[in-house]
Parts: C-alpha cells; structure tokens; sequence
C-alpha cells in the first residue's frame, strides 16, 4: 500500500531537505518505488535528486490542479529507475499564497491516481506555514517533523505538530503525524543531548529513534547527484543504517496520536 509523507520544519536550515532525500534513498536502495514531490521554491531535493531539464514542474501543476495532471510532471531521477521526481522551481514561490476556494486541496486533486503507483511519495515542504505547506499537508497521510538539536528546537516542534492539528482537523481528516525526526546530531556534544532529552520530555510518544547523525557524507552524497547509501565511507553507512530504520517506521504506519497542545505543555 501507497503511503505519503509530508516532511515539514516551520524552521529553515534544519536539513529537512536532506531527510526527504535520506528516505527517498532508503526506499531505492530497498528496491522500492519512491516519487518525490518538491513542493520548496528553493529546489534542494530538485538539486540532490540529479533531476534532468525539464519545463512542466510543480508550479505548472497546481496551476492547472486537474486529477491526475501531477502524472505531466513526472520525470526520472538521476538515481535509476525506481526513483521519480516532480521538481520545484523558484516560480514556485508564486503559489505561496492563494484566494482561490479549496486552494489547499489542488496537489491532493493532481496527485489522483498517480501516488497509488508508488510505494512512497515524499512531500518536501517549504520552511513555513503558506499555501504551499497546506496542500503538502492535505495530501499526506503521514506528516514528518523534522527539527535539530538546538535551542529553538521545542519551540518549532510545537508550532508544527499545532500546524498538523489544524490541517488535520480542516482540510485533511485523515492526516496523521509520523513523528519527530531529529537530524545533524553530534553525539559528543552536552547541548545536544540535551535537547534531545528536552524533545523527549516534551513529546515521549512523537519522538522517533534513532537520530539522524551530522556526518559530511550527506553533502559529499549530495554534491555528487547520489543518494547517500551509495557512498562509499563509514560516516554514510551510518547515516544509511538510520534512514532504513526511519523509513520501515513509516511504512510499517508506526505513527503515535498528536498529543493536544495543552496535554504537551502539561508534560514538560
């Protein structure tokens, strides 16, 4: 069975662009079929994905916003076969804000009959709240926060699980969160561990184990047009042993009820 996952951060520069490619790597390497939809108008999965010239992208698509028309975006990865990519562009960004009835719904509408054919479709989100997030989030079954160990890192879990609440209680019915992912962490910092015991307080059930760890294979990987299982250095081996575990998570549906936003406060 299809799942989509809709990978948000309301916080720039968290690497929620390099966990949508992670995930889309673990599914290549695992021998399953993955679209990948850049719903970002800074283009990073585009970029990471060794996506070829192409003029239909995602801003054509939620302007025509028919069923089915994601189908005309679709084009190969540099990655093989098995890993599709609907790239962004920065005309994107254009389609940040709406007043169009059921804006909201239109990548849910193109998406029709076209997801079913993967075994995963990955919504890379902007880093902010705008229409472009709210049809990402509308189309998802799963919404996947990512955050890091720093200082605004309780603040922007929280302003994202409440953004879920909203889209899960408006314009998707059937969205719920997969978790909290927690990326670029260094093991041997005290800051770090305790931030994370921080989230882990916060949110004992959203939290997903294990971390994502900061190693510079994910740029070397990215730098070079492949995904990062396929590079050859310990750092990235360890990097790829997370991912898998992420995605079985996902796939398996392993996703814990949002807690209410009062009730998480209650517990920290």
């Amino acid at each position: 069975m299809s799942v989509t996952v809709a990978v948000l951060s309301l916080k720039g520069g968290v690497g929620k662009s390099s966990v949508t490619v992670g995930l889309a790597g673990a599914a290549w390497e695992s021998n399953r079929s993955v679209l990948v939809v850049d719903c970002d108008p800074q283009a990073n999965s585009t970029l990471c994905l060794d996506v070829p010239p192409h003029t239909f992208t995602l801003s054509d698509v939620l302007a025509d916003g028919r069923p089915g028309i994601a189908a005309e975006a679709i084009v190969p990865s540099g990655w093989g076969p098995r890993v599709h990519a609907i790239p962004a562009e920065e005309a994107l960004a254009h389609r940040d804000t709406s007043t169009i009835p059921s804006s909201a719904a239109r990548l849910r509408l193109s998406l029709t009959g076209v997801a079913d054919r993967y075994d995963l479709v990955l919504l890379d989100c902007p880093p902010s709240l705008g229409e472009l997030t709210r049809n990402a989030l509308a189309a998802a079954d799963l919404a996947l926060i990512v955050t890091e160990p720093g200082f605004f890192a309780l603040r922007g879990a929280e302003q994202a699980l409440r953004a879920i609440d909203v889209a899960s209680t408006s314009i998707n019915l059937g969205l719920r969160p997969a978790g909290i992912v927690i990326n670029r962490v260094r093991a041997h910092l005290n800051e770090h561990a305790f931030r994370i015991a921080e989230l882990t307080r916060a949110y004992p059930n959203l939290v997903l184990d294990p971390v994502i760890p900061e190693r510079t294979a994910v740029q070397q990987a990215q730098g070079a047009g492949v995904p990062v299982q396929a590079w050859p250095s310990p750092g990235a081996r360890e990097v790829t042993e997370a991912f898998d575990d992420l995605l079985e998570a996902l796939l398996a549906g392993r996703a814990a009820t949002t807690p209410t936003i009062s009730t998480a406060r209650e517990q920290r």
